[in-house]
């Protein structure tokens, strides 16, 4: 093959190369964009199945509302209206009534109170002037833990308990502000229907190095059961 011939061969060579790569690129474009469809369309399904179990959580709770059981913590700030939820943690809302009737809680005080976090009492220690205690007592047993779905958002009620999953007692805490580290580590059992400003004027009380409010705020606690 002589010279000339290569010549006319070389710009054949290079069109068929130009266009292996071209089809190459856009083989390869092809295929990153379908893995990016692909990707956002599993996320979009996260996101709807989030979403749909997040409703079914919600309407849940809204068709039980008007059938559960409240609970009234009234303290000098004023009231605060619980909404027990026995359908979410049923031996903790037990538990709670059955304390609160027996007039348990009655002269405890809220004995931690953390801006920016939350408010936690119903230690029966609290009732005396030994502060040195407070946060150690229970009603003599413990109930296993009973988490759940529910996130703890600002007013959720929640069991407090120690290291142990299963060592919830009487010990309890409400959320003054969105806490979703504390989710499925510790039972909600209850939210806030009315009197969120009396939490906040609590966790606002001043407190000692222990968190424990220099002033006592006792509580008192009702319950109303719907028939």
């Amino acid at each position: 093959m002589n010279s000339s011939s290569n010549a006319k061969l070389i710009p054949i060579v290079l069109v068929l190369l130009l266009g292996l790569g071209f089809f190459y690129v856009i083989q390869t474009t092809n295929q990153e964009q379908t893995e990016d469809i692909m990707e956002t369309e599993v996320e979009e399904e996260i996101e709807v199945v989030e979403v749909e179990k997040q409703e079914d959580n919600k309407n849940q709770m809204q068709s039980n509302s008007m059938n559960n059981p409240k609970a009234i913590i009234e303290t000098k700030y004023g009231n605060i209206v619980i909404e027990l939820l026995p359908d979410v943690a049923p031996k903790h809302v037990e538990s709670f009534i059955k304390l609160s009737k027996d007039g348990f809680y009655d002269g405890t005080t809220f004995h931690r109170v953390i801006p920016g976090f939350m408010i936690q009492g119903g230690d029966p220690n609290s009732k005396d002037n030994d502060r040195s205690n407070d946060g150690m007592g229970g009603p003599g047993y413990t109930i296993n833990a009973e988490f759940s779905e529910i996130s703890h958002k600002r007013g959720i009620l929640s069991m407090a308990r120690s290291n142990d999953p299963n060592s919830a007692g009487s010990q309890f805490f409400i959320v003054v502000k969105d806490s979703d580290f504390l989710d499925r580590q510790y039972t909600v059992f209850g939210r806030v229907i009315e009197g969120m400003d009396v939490a906040d004027k609590i966790v606002s009380v001043e407190k000692d190095g222990n968190d424990n409010p220099l002033e006592k705020v006792e509580m008192k606690i009702r319950i109303v059961e719907t028939k």
